[in-house]
């Protein structure tokens, strides 16, 4: 007799997708959903990001490659220590970006946008200046 099989996972749809405040490692005003696994732990991971119009993250890094897909809006992504916005590449809708472990990079919302991110957890964002990072700014 053969075992039985898992059932297959049926999906989730844009309405079931359960939205809240984002990481605390993030610059205030984005909104994040953990759509499979945890970030804050070992394995594997895809959460979704809403960033307002605007919304920037200065140049920072993470201790794993990171795959970024670009469900709407766009995304300006742009490589090195110092945030440049003439040296920036916009990302559209159906677009996708491997940021490679350490690699500093930054971005900004040119419009609403909403990202796709998987990785391998824990996930971590280290900011090239310390004072960038909003974990350090006092309330």
């Amino acid at each position: 007799a053969q075992a039985p099989v898992a059932p297959a996972h049926i999906g989730m749809l844009p309405a079931e997708i359960k939205w809240g405040p984002a990481s605390p490692a993030l610059p205030p005003g984005a909104q994040m959903a953990v759509l499979a696994g945890d970030p804050g732990k070992e394995g594997p991971f895809v959460l979704r990001i809403k960033l307002p119009a605007g919304y920037r993250v200065p140049p920072h890094w993470h201790p794993v490659d990171e795959h970024v897909t670009i469900i709407s809006g766009t995304l300006q992504l742009g490589m090195g220590d110092k945030f440049d916005a003439g040296s920036m590449r916009a990302l559209t809708a159906g677009s996708f970006a491997i940021a490679e472990k350490e690699m500093r990079h930054y971005v900004l919302a040119k419009g609403p946008t909403v990202i796709q991110v998987s990785a391998m957890g824990p996930f971590v964002i280290t900011y090239v200046n310390a004072a960038d990072d909003p974990r350090n700014k006092t309330q």
